[in-house]
């Protein structure tokens, strides 16, 4: 070996671990997401004031209305690939773990206990704040949308074709447009059956799960790239919210919106820490961690779109194992939201029967409980909470046009909503793993870097580098 054998080592290293012109402390993630989410504030309400509206938006609001939504339809057009590459080789790596059925029991275990932990929550704070109560509102909103339905939900499991794809096609005018959507639990159906048959044909699946995971490493690659740009992304979204609707869309809804903050600020700053202390991890490590994710998830409103950055933080900052990471996150970006799933139908649930005069007896609180456990993966590749709520309210028997009177402050309560989600998906692999002594505790407690992550490089093995010459 010679001294010049070291040299190539330079050449995997990040370059955003290099030298840098600007301080350590503007390079970081996480200022650079509160500085353009200062920026958006103060840029919407700009756009506000002067006279920018979501009918008739002026040059600014357009702007930032096409920066936002540009952004959110980036990681989105990522969700797909992301989703079936991750969760085959997540399976296909399972096969080297003796306890891949008690792994996949446990994460759904806690999943439906720290939802019942957020629905108790909400309920409590509906009865307790009573948030219909004296709203001044009247009774003229009609809720037309889709529906959560138990029966549309078993039915959708199974894929209408092999991507998940749905086309819709309506006609405005003699004009015809064709929409496509896709159902992310669909995918995740179709991942999981093509990851499990992979492992049965054995040998001869070996180049197709070759190909998965370099189609993943592309995949990580390009998402990488996208989430670099999440504070320009983060101006747009939150410049657009607030020339939108503003904070005095609140108006007389506030006392539930507040309500519903109060929740979240519960399960994310009072039982998160509790369930992270009382599992012998440190409580700052956990937010330091996934702090980068849960401010993506707050200013885009989508679990599916922050996928993506949750999974890397679960990963490289908690130490969770990629094998069950790549399995236990996106399971959860579909199916695990304590926001929308949880404290929103429960406080919201109260709102409405509250506003319309109806008393809920102690079996229909059970069903809320009930519906908000295990109805949340009803709501998968839909518009969440808004679907779980016409779930919630059809299951209990109470008006749906009740939707119609909080749609005007969803955007606002969706970005704390989905914040909370987040952090839970990361949150319960990282508790699972520690349970189940597979949690890299080396790497959860580590110093963290001023990125959420490192580039991907391809960095050869410390033998190669001792062998190489040049």
């Amino acid at each position: 070996m010679t001294i010049e054998s070291v040299e190539p080592v330079a050449s995997v290293i990040p370059s955003s671990s290099r030298g840098s012109r600007f301080p350590k402390w503007v390079r970081s993630f996480g200022v650079q997401i509160i500085a353009a989410l200062i920026i958006g504030l103060g840029l919407g309400l700009v756009a506000k004031y002067t006279g920018s509206t979501e009918a008739n938006p002026n040059g600014l609001g357009a702007t930032l209305k096409i920066i936002g939504s540009s952004y959110v339809s980036l990681l989105q057009a990522a969700v797909v690939p992301l989703i079936f590459t991750a969760v085959v080789s997540s399976i296909a790596n399972l096969r080297e773990v003796s306890n891949a059925a008690k792994l996949a029991w446990n994460t759904l275990l806690w999943f439906a206990i720290t939802a019942l932990i957020a629905v108790l929550i909400g309920i409590g704070l509906g009865v307790l704040v009573r948030p219909g109560a004296g709203t001044g509102i009247t009774e003229n909103a009609e809720y037309t949308g889709k529906t959560g339905d138990w029966w549309a939900f078993l039915t959708g499991l199974f894929p209408k074709n092999f991507l998940g794809l749905g086309a819709n096609t309506s006609v405005v005018d003699g004009i015809a447009s064709t929409t496509v959507s896709f159902n992310v639990l669909q995918i995740l159906v179709i991942a999981i059956v093509v990851g499990i048959a992979a492992l049965k044909v054995g040998k001869a699946a070996e180049p197709f799960l070759n190909l998965n995971a370099s189609a993943l490493a592309v995949i990580q690659k390009v998402l990488w790239w996208i989430i670099r740009v999440a504070p320009l992304g983060t101006i747009g979204l939150i410049g657009n919210a607030v020339a939108v609707y503003g904070w005095d869309t609140m108006g007389s809804l506030g006392k539930f919106a507040v309500t519903i903050y109060i929740g979240l600020i519960l399960v994310l700053f009072v039982v998160y820490p509790v369930l992270i202390k009382s599992h012998g991890l440190s409580v700052k490590q956990y937010y330091s961690g996934v702090w980068p994710a849960v401010q993506l998830g707050f200013v885009s409103r989508s679990s599916i779109g922050t996928l993506p950055l949750t999974q890397r933080v679960t990963e490289r900052s908690l130490g969770v194992p990629r094998g069950y990471a790549s399995f236990a996150v996106p399971l959860g970006a579909t199916t695990k939201m304590d926001g929308c799933a949880a404290i929103y139908p429960a406080v919201a649930a109260i709102f409405v029967a509250e506003f319309f005069g109806i008393q809920l007896d102690l079996t229909q609180y059970l069903l809320i409980v009930l519906v908000s456990v295990l109805g949340s993966a009803a709501t998968a590749g839909t518009t969440g909470a808004v679907v779980m709520l016409t779930l919630t309210l059809s299951t209990l028997g109470l008006p749906l046009a009740g939707v119609g009177l909080l749609l005007a402050i969803d955007p606002l309560i969706d970005m704390g909503r989905t914040a909370v989600n987040v952090a839970g998906q990361a949150l319960v692999p990282t508790i699972v793993a520690k349970r189940q002594g597979i949690l890299d505790e080396t790497l959860y407690n580590a110093p963290r870097t001023s990125q959420p992550f490192t580039d991907d490089v391809a960095e050869p093995a410390p033998n190669e580098l001792v062998d190489q010459k040049v």
